[in-house]
């Protein structure tokens, strides 16, 4: 595990470190939850191939021209 450093407002961490305790955890268990929360979910090779299957039957119905596909 990696540590980093990050800088706020002396207030602020504090009001962060009292609603932790509140909440009977602490200000570090809260910013990684968070941390996983915003990179997101990460996806394995595999569960990618399952979700190309999953989908593999799907049809839009008709063919795309150029334009419609690129169009943003």
């Amino acid at each position: 595990m990696k540590n980093i450093t990050f800088s706020a407002d002396d207030e602020l961490i504090e009001r962060a470190r009292l609603r932790a305790i509140e909440q009977k955890t602490t200000l570090n268990v809260v910013f990684r939850q968070w941390l996983e929360r915003y990179a997101g979910p990460a996806v394995t090779i595999e569960e990618y191939r399952q979700l190309m299957a999953r989908l593999e039957g799907v049809d839009a119905g008709r063919r795309f021209t150029r334009d419609e596909m690129n169009s943003r």
